[in-house]
């Protein structure tokens, strides 16, 4: 069954990648003497994607009502892009525990590395209607496009209350489709056993960072361990310390192996976290994709924020008013950079960049040290270079 039957009744067409095929590209991973090159991975991933949305047609398109647009729209978003940062480090993960990219059990471990994908995806679409974010990517945010769409067919109701429900759906959609695409992976039972307690921990993990996130918002806590503990499980957790601990487990590596990747994870991860924070008050909107000073319009309680308020109530009673005055307010261009200014000469940019090194080269060491192999030592150095020094 072709796959644009999902989006028929929305007008939306579906373009495959050109240049070489999905199936092409497998055959390069999982039957070529060369390792795959870093940049063909998030196609890969893609593919892996696109396949289970078609495996899902025959569920979806029954259920009619809008259904399958919606779920087009899900598709989208998944699609969007991204340097497929989670999956890339549980599969070079894999390849450090001992992984064959060239054995039979290679496609089996790509679609469930793939799947994080998915839990990524329920993430971002609930956490953009936490923030009340209206951009991501450079497109409106999944409420603020069924919102959309209510307003321009004239339906009953409020059109922001059904862009929220449905974005609440396809979130958690996202997540049940998460665990189907796991355990339709293809994996043998003794894997699918070792590997089911890190994918229950990681779930847990990024929801209750979530709640950690909320909580601090309304209840102000302005502390630099509070920030820390939300960067450690909303995203330092699921995005390379679990992932990495589910490419080990993929592969049957030892406690030790398991140990010292989830500590160069940990270490990883917030750095990974801490650029965040930057980059959400100081990032090019043409890049990011979301609009400049976002952190600071949500309310975000980052590190970078707790770190400026810990100086300015410090040494400037004026800056520190400033700051919980702005914070999760309606800000103009001209309050941002304002604030950017203040943020900027309090020390706290500075504070953050040294946090990032410093837990950067703490992992490093870790992984120096690691039984990975030399292999996945040199992918795991590079992606978290590349993690810690983004620009988006």
């Amino acid at each position: 069954m072709d796959s644009a039957r999902f989006v028929a009744r929305s007008g939306r067409t579906r373009r495959r990648p050109t240049g070489r095929s999905t199936h092409d590209q497998e055959d390069a991973l999982f039957t070529g003497s060369e390792p795959v090159p870093t940049a063909l991975f998030p196609d890969l991933v893609e593919g892996a994607l696109r396949d289970f949305f078609v495996s899902r047609i025959d569920l979806v398109e029954p259920i009619g009502g809008g259904y399958p647009e919606a779920v087009t729209a899900l598709e989208s978003f998944v699609l969007r892009g991204g340097k497929r940062v989670r999956p890339a480090f549980a599969w070079n993960g894999w390849i450090g525990a001992g992984g064959d990219p060239s054995g039979l059990d290679a496609p089996a471990v790509l679609r469930a590395c793939s799947a994080l994908e998915l839990v990524q995806a329920c993430a971002l679409v609930h956490d953009d209607i936490i923030d009340a974010s209206t951009t991501r990517r450079g497109f409106p945010t999944v409420h603020v496009e069924f919102a959309e769409q209510h307003r321009a067919s004239g339906w009953r109701g409020r059109p922001e209350q059904f862009g929220t429900a449905v974005a609440i759906l396809l979130g958690d959609l996202a997540l049940a489709w998460a665990d189907d695409m796991v355990r339709e992976a293809g994996l043998d039972s003794a894997t699918t056993a070792r590997i089911a307690p890190v994918w229950s921990a990681m779930r847990t993990e990024v929801l209750g960072g979530q709640f950690l996130d909320i909580a601090g918002e309304v209840s102000a806590d302005e502390s630099v361990p509070a920030a820390m503990r939300v960067n450690r499980f909303k995203t330092a957790a699921y995005t390379i310390e679990r992932p990495l601990h589910l490419g080990a487990a993929l592969a049957g590596a030892d406690d030790a192996l398991i140990t010292a990747y989830r500590e160069f994870g940990t270490d990883i991860g917030l750095a990974f976290q801490l650029r965040d924070d930057l980059l959400g008050v100081f990032g090019d909107p043409e890049v990011t994709g979301k609009p400049s000073g976002d952190d600071l319009r949500s309310g975000k309680r980052t590190v970078l924020y707790a770190l400026a308020l810990e100086s300015a109530d410090a040494r400037d009673p004026e800056a520190a008013r400033l700051l919980r005055e702005s914070i999760g307010s309606d800000l103009s261009d001209a309050d941002v950079e304002r604030l950017r200014t203040v943020i900027t000469e309090l020390g706290a940019v500075d504070r953050v960049e040294r946090r990032i090194a410093a837990l950067t080269d703490a992992a490093l060491a870790t992984l120096d040290g690691s039984g990975a192999t030399d292999e996945g030592k040199a992918r795991l150095r590079a992606a978290a270079l590349d993690a810690t020094r983004r620009a988006a």
